[in-house]
């Protein structure tokens, strides 16, 4: 299967088609600004009713991480393009259909090495030499107790395999061990009950590079610095000032990895900033959610520009508009029906004040339901008005 440029819409016949393997919000803005392009969507997802599917033209419910499904539908739907999503895919059919010519974007591999971070870190600090935290690689409590004096106390476990801080705790002793990994193991995704302990870098701040890989070369966004919850993301804004020196390295380091997994689209490399140093923490090889906030800072959204660059369009000028911020809506409950109220009062914090609301159909216990937005003068405004603009929110959960 030839990859190509041109786009065509044929509504009697299949024209040019994009399958979404994961149709959360992140996959709902990509969605949107395929068919800016004339682009057939196909969104596939676990559960039905996903936010993407309510603009895609089509829409699958299947288990990404069954081989023998996945297979099927790619086979089924024949897509000009295969998007990775989520982090919960039996990456090895990828990796095969790739070699007979489907299009997965950025790549198999790249889909491969950044939904496992054993994969990624290996990548980043064996192969390309970059800076990173200390760590090592377990299966069980024992494993664990046995290597613990790699990184020391205090320390991070993650699943090898997790999405927006699922699984994730700090270890302050030895006593925490057992209980981290039972978290772990319960919130990893993939079925592998397999974690990576990190030493605890102390940081000064967290930033995200958005970076683009397209046909006119690599592409920065302005950094987005964030605030986190036990590894969620709650706030984030546009630009997180940084010396020209720290800026530079940031740059050094994303290129690197970029270009190490290679493909097209916008990647999300995370990483920390401790005094002059800069240290590599992780990547998604898709927009992030923290790059939400570039809906309304940027010219094009991290989104557009993901689609661009897939495309094998040139993404030519990135043009930031000011300084902005998100939050993330956050509500609890349990339940299917989702009130949200307070609209216009959030809207009424300043003139350019937005909000999404997603579309999830349901939600048990805390779920991203949402996000505010907000552009400023002052960052520091920004930031306090986007928070003002959530607090006004008033959600009701309920069941039918």
């Amino acid at each position: 299967m030839s990859v190509s440029t041109a786009i065509t819409t044929d509504y009697q016949k299949q024209g040019t088609t994009a399958l979404l393997l994961g149709s959360g919000e992140l996959g709902k803005e990509v969605a949107i600004e395929l068919i800016r392009y004339g682009v057939n969507i196909i969104a596939c997802d676990r559960y039905p009713n996903a936010p993407a599917m309510s603009v895609a033209q089509q829409h699958a419910v299947i288990d990404m991480r069954d081989p023998i499904a996945l297979e099927k539908l790619i086979r089924q739907v024949n897509p000009d393009y295969i998007i990775p999503e989520i982090e919960a895919i039996a990456t090895e059919v990828l990796e095969k259909l790739e070699q007979e010519g489907f299009n997965v974007v950025p790549s198999a591999h790249a889909a491969f090495v950044t939904m496992n971070r054993e994969a990624i870190r290996t990548l980043a600090a064996e192969e390309l030499n970059l800076p990173t935290s200390s760590y090592f690689f377990a299966s069980s409590v024992e494993e664990i107790e046995e290597n613990i004096h790699k990184v020391g106390f205090p320390c991070i476990m993650k699943p090898v395999m997790s999405s927006s801080g699922k699984g994730q705790s700090l270890l302050k002793s030895a006593e925490d061990i057992a209980n981290s990994f039972k978290l772990a193991c319960e919130n990893g995704r993939g079925g592998k009950d397999r974690v990576i302990v990190e030493g605890f870098v102390k940081f000064d701040r967290e930033i995200t590079l958005l970076t683009v890989s397209a046909v006119d070369g690599i592409h920065f966004c302005e950094p987005v610095g964030h605030h986190q919850v036990s590894g969620d993301y709650h706030e984030s804004w546009q630009p997180e000032p940084l010396t020209d020196e720290i800026l530079l390295e940031c740059k050094r380091i994303a290129s690197a990895v970029v270009r190490g997994l290679g493909g097209y689209g916008i990647f999300g490399v995370e990483l920390f900033i401790s005094g002059n140093k800069v240290i590599f923490s992780e990547l998604s090889p898709r927009p992030h959610d923290t790059g939400m906030v570039t809906m309304i800072s940027q010219d094009q959204s991290e989104f557009a520009l993901h689609v661009r660059a897939l495309l094998g369009l040139p993404i030519g000028k990135i043009t930031f508009i000011g300084p902005s911020a998100s939050a993330a809506v956050l509500p609890e409950g349990d339940g299917n029906r989702v009130t949200f109220d307070g609209l216009n009062e959030a809207l009424a914090v300043t003139p350019s004040s937005q909000i999404r609301i997603f579309g999830k159909p349901e939600i048990h216990g805390e779920r991203r339901m949402g996000v505010c937005l907000c552009r400023e003068d002052k960052l520091e405004d920004a930031i306090e008005n986007v928070k003002k603009m959530r607090s006004m929110l008033k959600i009701t959960v309920t069941k039918d």
